[in-house]
Order: C-alpha cells, then structure tokens, then sequence
C-alpha cells in the first residue's frame, strides 16, 4: 500500500504535494520522492525514510514548479532505498510515474525491454511502466502511449504520469487500487485518499477500474483504455479540514478511538423515528416486497469488516429469522458461491475500496444477488456497484487500525436488522422502541468509558510486557474477542488470539 499526490495549477506544487503525502503516510513510509515540472525542465528529489525526510531533503536541494507528483511507500518489489523509491523515470529521464499496486507481469515485460536495449535503475515492478510508456510514446505521443503500455499490464495500479515532452497535462488511471481527482478553481490534484486533497478541495471524481483521467490546464478528459470517452461528474465530501487533522491528539488512531461517540451519534442521526418505533433508511434500496422475497442473507468482508460482520450474523438471525452467512470477501470471490436472486449480499467496507471486498460485489453481482452495502465513503467504488448504500458517516479514518470504522458497521448492522425485521412483521412498535432507547444511549456510554482512560493506562502498565494474549468471548463477544486480538497484532505486534470461551474447556 503506497500513497500517490498530483497537482497542476498554478500554485507551489511542491508545499502541496508534501502536505498530501504527510496526510497519506498512514499508507507507507520507508522511502518517499516527489517529481516537479518548471517548463520543459523535469526535477526528482527521492529519499529513503519518511515524509519529513523528503522535506529536509528539498529544503537542502529546493525545487519549483506548478506541476509534480510525489510518492510515499511500503515497500514491495524491492527494498527500501533511495534507488527504489519512487517516482520512477525512463531511460531518457523525459518521464516520471508514481504508483500503487503490484504489476503481476513485471518480468516478462522487463525481460522484453531489456532485449530492446532499455536501461533499469531500481529492483521495482513500476519502472517497467515507464519504460514501456516511453516505448509507446515515441511513435503514438504522451496519451496514446499511457494507453498502449497500461492495455499490456497484468495486475493492479493506481498511478500518476507526467512528462517534460507535455508539461501542462497529468495522465492518472487506475485499476484496482483507489485513486481520485481532485477539481478546484484551475486547480487538479489526484490522490489516493480524500485527506490527502481535502485542505484544497472537496469536489472530487472517483475514478473506476480501466478508466484514465487526461488532466490539462484548460480541460480534462476521461477514457477508458480503448480511448472511449467517459461522462464522470465530481462528488461533493462533506469532511472539513478538521476532521483530517490530529487536533491536540498524539496520533491519528488516539484521535479517532475518541470520536467514536460524536460518531455513533452521526450515524443514528436522521434514521430514528421521532417516537422512536422504527428505524428509516432510505437508501436501503429495497421495497417491502423485495426484503420479503429474501430466502438467505450473505455478508462478507475483510478484516475488522469482517469482525463486524460476524457480530452481524448473531443481530440479524436473533432479529429477522433468516439463515446468514459471513464469508472472507477473498475467499468468496475465489470459488463459486451458491448467490441467486433470492439472496441478500451485504458488503462491508471503511474504504469502499478494499480490492477483494469490491471482486466478492462483482462476483455476486454476477449470479443475480442483491447488493446492500455498508461503508464510509461516499460515492467510492463498492457504493457504486451497490443496489442500496448505507453510509457510516464516521468521518475520515486516517489510522491504519480501525477503530471508530468498527463501532459505526455495528450501529448499522444493528438498526439494518430492526428495520428489515420490522418490514417482515417480526416486532410490534414497542418491541423496536425498547431496542432504540438503548441504542440511543450508547454515544453516552461510550463517553463514559473514554472517561476512564487513567484507568485503561494502568491496566495497559501492568500488561505490556506480556509476550502472549488470549481474548475470550461467547455469543457476540467472541467477535469481539477476535477484534481485540487484531487490535493487539496490530498495534504492538504482540503475539494475540481471539478464542471462544466456552471452547476453552475442551
């Protein structure tokens, strides 16, 4: 997972293309780099480390210009080093490209170049891109030669281009890595994630597999890789710069595990009956005769999603009475799963972009099944393939560990069974105003806890120095249990187990 920053316009490409991969770095730092255009002349600064490394660096060895592309990474093909980060360039120094993804037939196609006579500097799969743009380039120009080189490349990309050959344009495409564009008053930006661009705008164009922004100074275009024109309409992000920002936290996932409340609170908001007998969500996109049609609900996912999900199998089949499966959104999308027009998919995901989770909608989609999903981000890919959305509304989430991601897919999971089993006849009025007073409480609850963080660091003290942790948990406590011990995995690299509790015994 890397982090990608473009910018054309007419400000300081290089104050904005540091602000966003700072904002990206939750997404790698082992090296980072940034490419700038000033005229025809092409400009790369590149270091091994972290963001801030990169700054020191352009501070010693400044650059300028109003176009550039900048890069944070997590290393993949090759290790960390100045060599291997990226932007990577041609042999003729006349292009650079940043990217996110694996290219799957990497050596192949390096194999072919180098028999061409082309010159590699670093151990990565991107440089074979832009030496076979330059390739194609030299007989079909800047546009027709992204095209050409990305219709040959097999596996995933989100990546950025420019050339010093067309200095006022960004190429950007994407398939199977996130990638937006960022639109403002004769400004462009592309980016990986919404924080990276929201301190400049919050107009942004999402990007689908197979399609290629053309950005220019006086208009932009976009394609799919046949060169078919695309009609693609910007998306309005309702996030403000302070919701991006760590405020007076020490780090982003601390910030985030205290805004869970504010956030539990904005995804009930609205949903709620005013006497409080039943839950409306209008973007559900299904009629009351569609949900009474549903004979088996599947619900996949990824990670911490799919904790989230197994929590939903336990609310869904207590509340609505109908078989429910939780299946790894990797595995569904690699097998043939039994989905027809009578199932009901839900999709979860904080990102709306998580790559298998978007394949198990396609694949489900395929067979006939209708397609809920549950995320944060609007208009991101799985909403797009979805036939109903119910948003989290958790703001961003900048922590690589989820945290207030988690408790907003539980609020709506618990409220998604309420509603459906109300369509279907299984509470009376009273039965769901008892179940939301208390969902209305748990925002005060969860304060309360925060509360007692002075508590939470002694326990934390007298713990950390174990080597090994066992979470136990029964009913929808276990996964819980497995949620803790992600957490734990995650954040510490302690070794840690999410077990059943009364599977101890035995």
């Amino acid at each position: 997972m890397c982090g990608i920053v473009g910018y054309l316009g007419k400000g300081d490409a290089i104050r904005i293309i540091l602000d966003g991969l700072r904002r990206l770095e939750y997404r790698g730092y082992d090296s980072a780099g940034a490419a700038v255009l000033q005229g025809n002349k092409l400009q790369i600064r590149r270091c091994c480390g972290k963001v801030d490394d990169l700054a020191r660096k352009l501070e010693e060895n400044p650059v300028s210009g109003n176009v550039g592309i900048g890069h944070t990474r997590w290393a993949t093909h090759g290790k960390p080093s100045e060599e291997n980060a990226h932007p990577h360039t041609d042999c003729g120094k006349s292009l650079v490209i940043v990217h996110n993804g694996i290219i799957e037939n990497y050596m192949s196609l390096k194999r072919e170049l180098l028999r061409e006579g082309h010159i590699f500097r670093s151990e990565t799969d991107t440089e074979v891109v832009a030496h076979l743009i330059e390739k194609y380039m030299k007989d079909d120009g800047f546009e027709e030669g992204v095209l050409r080189a990305l219709r040959r490349v097999k596996g995933s990309y989100a990546l950025c281009v420019i050339s010093k050959s067309y200095p006022g344009k960004i190429i950007a495409a994407r398939c199977d890595s996130p990638l937006i564009i960022g639109i403002a008053d004769g400004e462009k930006f592309v980016a990986s994630d919404v924080p990276a661009i929201i301190r400049e705008t919050r107009d942004v164009i999402y990007l689908d597999d197979g399609e290629v922004g053309v950005l220019g100074e006086e208009s932009d275009r976009f394609i799919n890789l046949d060169g078919k024109k695309l009609h693609k309409l910007p998306v309005r992000i309702t996030w403000n710069i302070a919701d991006a920002e760590k405020g007076n936290y020490p780090h982003f996932m601390l910030k985030e595990i205290h805004e869970q409340p504010r956030a539990v609170e904005d995804t009930i908001l609205g949903r709620v009956a005013p006497d409080m007998t039943a839950i409306h969500l209008e973007e559900f996109g299904m009629r009351k005769r569609d949900i009474k049609s549903i004979r088996r609900i599947v619900m996949t996912a990824c990670g911490t999603s799919w904790h989230a999900a197994l929590i939903g199998k336990y609310l869904f089949e207590e509340h609505i009475r109908i078989p429910v499966e939780v299946d790894y959104a990797a595995e569904f999308r690699y097998r043939e799963p039994l989905v027809d027009k009578n199932t009901l998919v839900i999709v979860i995901s904080q990102s709306g972009e998580t790559a298998d989770t978007i394949a198990a909608a396609k694949e489900a989609h395929s067979k006939g099944a209708r397609i809920i999903s549950i995320c944060n981000v609007v208009g991101s890919s799985i909403t797009r393939l979805s036939d109903g959305i119910v948003y989290t509304r958790a703001g961003p989430e900048i922590g690589v560990a989820s945290t207030k991601a988690f408790t907003t897919q539980l609020v709506v999971l618990y409220m998604m069974s309420l509603f459906i089993a109300d369509k279907l006849g299984k509470f009376s009025g009273e039965d769901v105003k008892k179940k939301i007073v208390e969902l209305r409480k748990i925002p005060q609850k969860m304060e309360l806890l925060l509360r007692r963080d002075d508590r939470i660091k002694e326990i934390a003290d007298r713990f950390y120095k174990s080597t090994n942790f066992l979470y136990l948990g029964r009913g929808e406590g276990f996964p819980i249990a497995l949620e803790g011990a992600l957490k734990l995995k995650e954040v510490s690299y302690i070794h840690a187990e999410g077990y059943p509790a009364a599977e101890m015994k035995h």
